[in-house]
């Protein structure tokens, strides 16, 4: 079944990316937050199916489609026991100050949620490097 929300009418066409920020206070009192507010705050996704149906939307000031979502696949590292193509990982910002490590953005870069559930798709080859010491694998996860 296809993850849905809403977007501005501007916005809602097949191949829109965009970064899900969760819900403002305008939100809470909307009869249509059930719909829009189903996605994971931090995540990018994709648009990849516009449906007919539009609603009025006071975040927006406007009309906003409800259109079919898909979550796009993001670089990230893990303990190499746990890096198995279609498990679920819970991932997170790591405690680390070695912002010198090539990894360090996708281990404890402040573009990570503090934890979320990912869907492994690939295991690179071979071990990620890690300047304290980690054994961790490289991935895209969805």
């Amino acid at each position: 079944m296809a993850e849905i929300t809403l977007i501005a009418r501007s916005e809602a066409h097949p191949g829109f990316e965009f970064v899900y920020l969760g819900g403002a206070p305008v939100c809470r009192t909307c009869p249509y937050r059930h719909a829009c507010l189903t996605l994971d705050a931090g995540r990018s996704y994709r648009i990849t199916a516009v449906r007919p149906v539009t609603h009025p939307c006071a975040l927006q000031e406007t009309e906003a489609n409800v259109v079919e979502v898909a979550p796009i696949p993001r670089s990230l590292v893990v303990e190499t026991p746990r890096a198995i193509v279609g498990s679920t990982v819970e991932v997170g910002r790591f405690a680390c100050v070695r912002v010198d490590c090539p990894n360090w953005g996708i281990c404890a870069g402040p573009s990570l949620p503090p934890k979320q559930r990912f869907v492994v798709d690939k295991v690179e080859s071979g071990p990620a490097e890690c300047r304290i010491g980690r054994s961790l694998r490289k991935i895209e996860a969805r």
